[in-house]
């Protein structure tokens, strides 16, 4: 099964490499073909020796026209009065950042003067943070979060969430993105921020390897 799809792995690199002229050309499209093939190929193992995860019928995400972040369901009755008011202050932000894209009110809440971004794809502050959540929504407009867990830990915030930009793969663990935020709130504001991303399904595979790589901040990733 392997060598077979191997061989139709091949064949696809050929006739991407066949329908250019210059060696240039030809380079580049080679290189493309074998990310995009391997892309494929790796999905369609991964589907072959583990089986999809059953998607849950319940809740029915597609009904919802915006996802909300459910804190009363998430909270912890560990967590301290410091921390309750750090998860809310989370929730208040991605719930408009992400899940309603009211940019407006992001900048009339949450534009302190220190934000430190560990993301190497964004530039530092709210407003290089914005900036890219706008274009994601404007060519995605049922971009949502869906949040799984909610952690909080002194001056620290973590959400474990399933990232989706179409409506019909809310709720569907097989599509979008499994994603790890990390927030330090200091004086009532959040001043850092660090993420893990990872792409579940081909295409957002393809995604990111197409958009990211750029480095927009000299802090590091960690």
């Amino acid at each position: 099964m392997k060598t077979h799809n191997m061989k139709l792995l091949n064949q696809h690199i050929m006739a991407f490499t066949k329908t250019t002229s210059t060696a240039a050309q030809k380079t580049f499209v080679f290189i493309f073909a074998v990310l995009l093939s391997w892309t494929n190929y790796a999905a369609a193992q991964d589907m072959a020796n583990y089986p999809p995860s059953p998607i849950q019928p319940t809740p029915n995400y597609t009904d919802m026209d915006t996802l909300t972040v459910n804190l009363a369901e998430l909270k912890r009755g560990t967590w301290s009065g410091t921390e309750t008011k750090n998860a809310e202050l989370i929730v208040d932000f991605v719930q408009h950042l992400m899940n309603d894209h009211d940019f407006d009110y992001i900048r009339k809440n949450f534009m302190n003067a220190r934000y430190l971004q560990h993301n190497r794809n964004l530039p530092d502050g709210i407003e290089g943070l914005l900036a890219y959540v706008e274009r994601i929504a404007k060519q995605y407009p049922e971009y949502t979060y869906d949040v799984k867990h909610i952690y909080a830990d002194g001056d620290y915030v973590m959400f474990h969430s399933q990232a989706t930009i179409k409506k019909k793969h809310r709720g569907n663990p097989n599509k979008g993105f499994n994603i790890i935020d990390t927030w330090k709130i200091e004086d009532g504001q959040i001043v850092e921020h660090w993420d893990a991303i990872q792409p579940i399904d081909g295409s957002a595979r393809l995604l990111v390897w197409m958009t990211g790589g750029k480095v927009r901040n000299g802090n590091g990733l960690y």
